[in-house]
């Protein structure tokens, strides 16, 4: 794999051309035309699309429009909530909502089934679309009936990627989505675009999952194509069907790229001809001269079997890697579980090695990533007349929608995997996200799933709990419960690949999906649970700001799932309080109440009393500040947390990694650098303000206060950074905070708190 150090031409589709002072003459040579970087920077796919969908007339500063939307069961009841709040009478474009991550049973009592049936009715009175549990999981139903070439779509789950099919699509934070239902716009800088030359073909047993881990610990730490499209073209993409194209594509996220798109082809068109959606298609490549602000070649030939070790997706290894240095890698993983767990917990995984190979306790293949049709039949044939045996060792296998499940009924892969041992389960997302087959205290998982994240899989470190989870391709996967629990890659096995042909079967969801064919119901109640609540008061930004530091977070990257737990807290994703409580549990635990703490002093601002009445310890820190700036007083000043991380929010676009910290009273967020730009999103929409501080020592630890002066001011004048001071010992240590670049509706939103605040006016 070969990462270009600057940007590069692609001629033809073919060839690529390096970014340099003789390119220009080179593709003058190759096509007889002269053109300009400029004009070859408007040939990629990824310009084109969002040139469609941009309603600012200027490709710099860009304001999409999307086709269509689309949400799960742990974030639509709060964007619904959000758009009820600022308005909402419909739903102005196709919006469906499924129901395949809050389907645990009866955790909470009747709290799931109770936001089920709050989709259900909402779909029905403002004109959605409604997919029940279990048929299908959010991204192979848009996979299956959404996804158009050319088209965008917007999604409220990091991993909505459906560029395989041609679709240019972006998971991102509930606020995003509501701005859409509002029919306002996704506001955005023209992003850079990098191409993915691929040649070659994958070897047998090679699956998508391979090919994806293998990009992904390429680039995540360098940032090689952070807040970036990735566009796949070359001769290689010709050799993958579109089922591997698509499990490629899904885990792009995991570069932390903002979107991708892929050329499409008669095996694009075809698929879409299974599904009857024929009319969807159409043929796209970049243009005969493209230019590219970054490449990454690949012999797709030359990918082996890979393996994520825990605690990251970008903890990458070939298989025979790992197993020929097995002690050093398992040493290597302690290492860093001291650093992602805080010494919380012992943990090794050493005690999995057994006559010098490595045991693993349970395979899982699952969820938009492994439940793929292609996937399961490889799976299927692998383990034909096979048994995973008796030990620890378990397999369970979700198909990622009920169609797929029929058609592997139909075709005997069921069967066929229920022979050796394993379970075949309905359309479930837990097992990413840690509410579905959680392995034992200390127990080891190898998983066709997406992340592989601390916390995530059922660990409790406060409980001395801790479970942990490696990534690999699901026939890798299979090897290894064909050899009863010992790791094993795909490739040392013979293996005769039926790739069985796929029927679609229309009829499962006309059955039961509900479809309002865009055509809302006014009439029509909403069913809200005793735990749907509304979203709490929030005041808008004041003059001035006080800030407690209540947690501080130096990991190199901090997850939205250290900020919010996945797992068994999202029943409660419809409370906000609820919920709230959550924050940061698992990485620190004390946060809830030092935010809860300090809170105090803002709700008494808000309810026209003393601040320090509230919380005495700040009579003192404003007495100190009043020496300097002896206007400030409870008029023009408010109080609130804020978290310092060293570079938070990678991982889920969960808005409730931002919102939960504004409801317990956060003003700001303070980073070295932001992992995704989807999480800056969801601080600025709900109205918290993410400043970075430069690399270096801190001025501010934990329980210090931080005063910002006229930082309304700065806000409404587009400052790009403003003087903070440290308050403390009677002192003001002065320091600067930058806040970066906002555009003019992201500077009003946080004016007033929050995006339901500026959407009531």
């Amino acid at each position: 794999m070969k990462l270009h150090e600057g940007g590069a031409f692609l001629v033809n589709g073919s060839k690529v051309v390096e970014d340099n002072n003789d390119a220009l003459n080179v593709i003058k040579a190759e096509t007889g035309k002269e053109i300009s970087k400029e004009e070859a920077k408007e040939n990629t796919m990824a310009y084109a699309i969002l040139k469609n969908h941009n309603t600012s007339g200027n490709m710099d500063k860009l304001q999409i429009k999307f086709d269509k939307l689309t949400s799960h069961d742990i974030t639509y009841v709060g964007i619904i909530q959000t758009a009820r709040a600022s308005g909402l009478e419909r739903f102005p474009i196709p919006y469906v909502l499924t129901n395949c991550h809050n389907s645990l049973c009866a955790v909470g009592g009747t709290i799931n089934e109770d936001d089920h049936m709050f989709g259900l009715t909402c779909a029905k009175k403002y004109g959605g679309i409604y997919v029940p549990p279990h048929q299908a999981v959010i991204h192979q139903f848009a996979r299956e009936m959404l996804a158009g070439c050319g088209k965008m779509i917007l999604g409220s789950d990091s991993h909505t990627r459906y560029g395989a099919l041609g679709t240019m699509a972006m998971g991102e934070g509930g606020p995003e989505l509501v701005k859409q239902l509002l029919s306002k716009t996704y506001d955005i800088n023209m992003p850079g675009v990098v191409g993915i030359y691929m040649t070659g073909a994958p070897a047998p047993g090679v699956g998508p999952q391979d090919i994806a881990l293998a990009i992904i610990g390429e680039v995540f730490d360098k940032g090689y194509v952070k807040n970036k499209v990735m566009e796949f073209v070359g001769p290689g993409v010709d050799n993958l069907s579109v089922d591997y194209r698509i499990g490629v594509d899904v885990m792009t996220t995991e570069t932390t790229c903002l979107s991708s798109i892929w050329k499409t082809d008669s095996k694009v068109k075809d698929f879409y001809d299974i599904h009857g959606r024929v009319g969807e298609y159409q043929e796209m490549n970049p243009s005969e001269v493209a230019y590219y602000d970054g490449m990454i070649e690949i012999d797709l030939s030359e990918i082996k079997p890979m393996i994520a070790m825990p605690f990251h997706p970008s903890n990458t290894y070939t298989i025979e890697e790992l197993n020929n240095n097995l002690m050093d890698i398992l040493d290597d993983c302690e290492k860093r579980a001291k650093v992602s767990l805080d010494g919380q917990v012992d943990y090794t995984l050493k005690d999995k090695v057994r006559n010098g190979k490595l045991y693993v306790d349970q395979g899982i293949i699952a969820g938009c990533a492994g439940g793929g049709y292609e996937n399961i039949t490889d799976a299927a044939d692998i383990l034909r007349g096979a048994s995973i045996g008796p030990d620890e060792f378990t397999l369970s296998v979700y198909p990622a929608s009920t169609p797929i499940y029929m058609e592997l009924v139909k075709n005997g892969c069921v069967a066929d995997l229920m022979a050796t041992g394993a379970i075949v389960k309905t359309a479930f997302c837990g097992p990413c996200f840690g509410a579905g087959d959680t392995p034992s205290n200390n127990g080891f998982s190898i998983r066709h799933s997406t992340r592989n994240f601390p916390n995530r899989e059922g660990s409790k470190l406060q409980s001395g709990q801790i479970a942990s989870v490696a990534l690999m391709d699901a026939r890798s996967i299979a090897a290894t419960a064909a050899n009863k629990g010992y790791l094993t890659a795909a490739t040392d096995i013979d293996v005769n690949y039926t790739k069985p042909k796929y029927f679609f079967d229309k009829s499962i969801y006309e059955n039961r999906v509900f479809d309002s064919k865009g055509k809302a119901d006014p009439d029509q109640e909403i069913q809200f649970g005793p735990n749907i609540k509304d979203w709490p008061k929030m005041s808008p930004l004041p003059k001035n700001l006080f800030l407690k530091v209540v947690s501080e977070i130096h990991d190199p990257v901090t997850t939205t799932d250290e900020l919010i737990p996945s797992g068994e807290t999202s029943s409660y994703r419809s409370n906000p309080l609820g919920l709230a409580e959550f924050t940061l549990s698992r990485k620190d635990p004390e946060y809830v109440g030092r935010a809860k703490e300090i809170q105090k002093a803002q709700k008494a601002l808000e309810a026209g009393e003393c601040a320090g009445e509230a919380v005495p310890e700040l009579r003192e820190i404003v007495h100190t500040v009043k020496e300097t700036y002896p206007d400030v007083n409870h008029d023009n000043f408010g109080v609130g947390s804020t978290i310092f991380a060293v570079k938070p929010g990678d991982g889920s676009a969960r808005e409730q990694a931002a919102s939960c910290q504004k409801v317990l009273g956060g003003w700001a967020n303070i980073a070295n650098d932001y992992a995704t730009k989807r999480y800056r999103s969801n601080l600025i929409n709900w109205g918290m303000i993410p400043f970075i501080i430069d690399e270096g020592d801190l001025p501010f630890t934990v329980d210090d206060y931080i005063f910002v002066p006229d930082i309304r001011d700065a806000i409404e004048n587009a400052s790009s950074e403003v003087e903070a001071y440290v308050v403390k010992e009677g002192k003001l240590n002065k320091f600067t905070l930058k806040i970066g670049e906002l555009t003019d509706d992201e500077r009003d939103i946080i004016l007033k708190g929050c995006l339901i605040n500026y959407y009531r006016g």
